[in-house]
């Protein structure tokens, strides 16, 4: 065999020595990584920025052992419902989420949003690297980003537990929550608390309150190019507001359905219909008028809540705005409507403004249905434009109800007591007595023709006989709420409290005359429900007799003559049996008129926000007025109804 000539042994030896050479520096770049690796991390750890990561992995987690449902169903909008089952007002917070289940949102929102915002969300668990690369890719390419780096979980994870601060420690700390978000919710969760929580300009949050905000629809009835449409919004709620930049929206949309389309979403034909159908906005223009039972529904359904939570006022008032409940009640807007007009018709040639613009007569009313004792329509104030109705003087203001107070604190009280309708008693002015609005006197007459002239001098009399002390049991047994320690006085018989009542109390007051003497706690919720149709609430009829049956009976029949004969004679209802009894306060500052039918009872205080006198009014002017025109409107159809049946 030959030997290898020299030329060839020299080659080998250069291949040798380049191979020595390329291992040598393969060896020094690999110690130069690491050592460079080695210093990075040196340098991070001496910077802090390691302990920094470390730290915000740890608050990551200690959020997700936080962590629940009601973190992304927070902050969720109310409804209320009118009798009829219509809906007349939203129970808004901040953010006026109307919150969908995963199964209510439509299909099409969903792949709208995965298709423009996180391709890849059914396969990354929370951080996605790829997306990242592309929106780089993008951004070089096309100078402008058609998709995100965020994952929809990131994106959530900053909605709900962060800042929308630019740093590295945020972007960190939202990577580690979503991640643990992954692990601990589905990924239908996932997509039905991010649809539900993010921001479609112009205060609405989450595609229900967007889809009733700019197409005053519900979502489920919108198109596939109107849920596009809306899908475009939350990128950039400024830059694609529809309101203000309705040709960006649309450009948006545009790429949402492309998008779609080639991720074989949607077919080619539904692309094209979709791109070329035109979108026509209807914003909602607050759709709900706001009454004076608005303000009285939301403290009936606070007040509801703390009896069915055990929390105190605030929680409960709270819980009401941001707890997304349904809440049924039993104001009839028919009716309320009518009250306000009767209101505000009787009491249209009286125009004298306060310093502040706002009219100085007033008035207050509550209507209650007696077949259920809940409140059917409840009135504070005069309807005036630029004066939202908030102070509802109904429930809200405490005024003397001067002589409509007799029949509850001397005269039924008294029908217990071994006194009948046909009883004598004496109409006489005593020294330290008061004296009849009349300043006339009758000497002996009969019990009956003392409640229908409305003589101050009997009731005065009667209640001497009582006592304070027994008179004022029966207002606090029906829940008055500002008797005070010097109401306890003879003057009490003729309305003369401290405080006072108001027109909610007196008509509750009434209505237990009405209903044979047994009073029910007067409210207007009958039902609140959570977002799912669970019943949170379902109030007890909380009823008790107050008066003997009896008695209440007599007291009726005694009242009937006020309307034919007495201080409120001819304000009846025509065709329809009726009882009541005027009030007036000294120096005619309050004037009162409560009455009842078989099927309502409604209760009328007439005054000035600042009390002074006026002699045109009196329980027999404006009130018992509005009484009969409200009562006479409300019973047209109804079949007369004998009391006491």
């Amino acid at each position: 065999m030959s030997k290898p000539s020299g030329k060839k042994k020299g080659k080998r030896r250069q291949k040798r020595r380049k191979r020595d050479l390329g291992g040598f520096f393969f060896r020094v770049t690999q110690v130069a990584m690491v050592c460079i690796l080695v210093g990075v991390c040196w340098l991070f750890y001496q910077t802090g920025y390691l302990q920094t990561v470390l730290s915000l992995r740890k608050e990551a987690q200690a959020v997700m052992e936080q962590s629940s449902i009601e973190d992304f169903q927070a902050d969720q909008s109310g409804e209320v419902y009118d009798a009829d089952g219509n809906l007349i007002a939203l129970l808004k917070n901040d953010k006026n989420i109307v919150y969908l289940t995963a199964d209510e949102i439509p299909e099409a929102v969903k792949s709208a949003f995965v298709s423009i915002e996180d391709k890849r969300f059914y396969k990354h668990r929370g951080f996605d690297p790829f997306a990242i690369l592309r929106a780089a890719q993008s951004l070089i390419a096309k100078n402008s980003i058609t998709q995100g780096g965020s994952t929809i979980t990131q994106q959530l994870a900053r909605n709900i537990y962060l800042t929308h601060t630019v740093k590295w420690e945020r972007k960190v700390e939202e990577i580690f929550i979503a991640m643990a978000l992954e692990e601990k919710y589905s990924k239908e969760e996932l997509l039905e608390f991010y649809i539900n929580n993010i921001y479609f300009s112009n205060g609405y949050y989450g595609i229900q309150a967007a889809s009733r905000g700019y197409f005053s629809e519900d979502v489920d009835e919108l198109s596939l190019s109107e849920c596009a449409f809306l899908c475009a919004i939350p990128n950039s709620p400024g830059l694609y507001d529809p309101l203000t930049h309705m040709d960006n929206t649309l450009k948006r949309r545009d790429l949402i359905l492309k998008n779609m389309y080639k991720d074989g979403v949607i077919t080619e034909n539904d692309y094209h219909l979709a791109v070329a159908e035109e979108i026509t906005l209807n914003p909602s223009r607050a759709s709900f008028t706001r009454t004076w039972a608005h303000p009285y529904i939301y403290e009936c359904a606070v007040r509801a809540l703390m009896e069915a939570t055990d929390q105190d006022y605030d929680a409960c008032k709270q819980e009401l705005y941001t707890g997304g409940y349904r809440v049924y009640t039993s104001i009839n807007m028919d009716t309320q409507e009518l009250l306000q007009q009767s209101i505000d018709e009787q009491l249209a040639d009286y125009n004298t403004m306060n310093s502040n613009g706002t009219y100085a007569l007033q008035a207050s009313a509550t209507c209650i249905d007696n077949a259920t004792g809940l409140v059917t329509a409840i009135v504070g104030g005069r309807t005036q434009e630029d004066v939202l109705p908030e102070y509802n003087r109904a429930f809200m203001s405490f005024r003397q109800p001067g002589s409509s107070l007799k029949p509850l604190v001397v005269y039924t009280p008294s029908l217990e007591r071994n006194y009948t309708a046909s009883s004598t008693v004496m109409d006489t002015k005593e020294p330290d007595g008061p004296s009849n609005s009349s300043d006339r006197y009758a000497g002996a007459i009969s019990l009956r023709t003392a409640v229908e002239q409305s003589k101050n001098t009997v009731a005065h009399k009667l209640l001497r006989e009582l006592t304070p002390e027994v008179g004022l049991s029966y207002l606090l047994d029906m829940n008055f709420s500002s008797i005070e320690e010097k109401d306890y006085n003879l003057s009490s018989a003729l309305g003369g409290l401290t405080t006072g009542a108001s027109s909610l109390e007196m008509t509750a007051g009434y209505a237990t005359l009405a209903n044979k003497g047994v009073y029910r706690l007067p409210t207007c919720i009958t039902m609140i429900t959570d977002m799912d149709g669970n019943i949170i609430v379902m109030p007890d009829s909380k009823e008790h007799q107050v008066y003997e049956p009896d008695a209440a009976r007599e007291m009726t029949n005694i009242l009937e003559g006020v309307l034919t004969r007495g201080t409120a004679r001819g304000k009846g209802v025509p065709n329809m049996p009726c009882a009541g009894k005027t009030g007036t306060t000294n120096d005619n500052y309050d004037g009162w008129f409560i009455g009842y039918t078989g099927y309502y009872t409604t209760g009328v205080w007439v005054g000035f926000d600042s009390p002074r006198a006026n002699s045109a009014l009196a329980g027999s002017t404006y009130p018992v007025s509005i009484w009969q025109d409200f009562m006479t409107r409300l019973h047209e159809g109804l079949s007369p109804m004998e009391l006491n049946d």
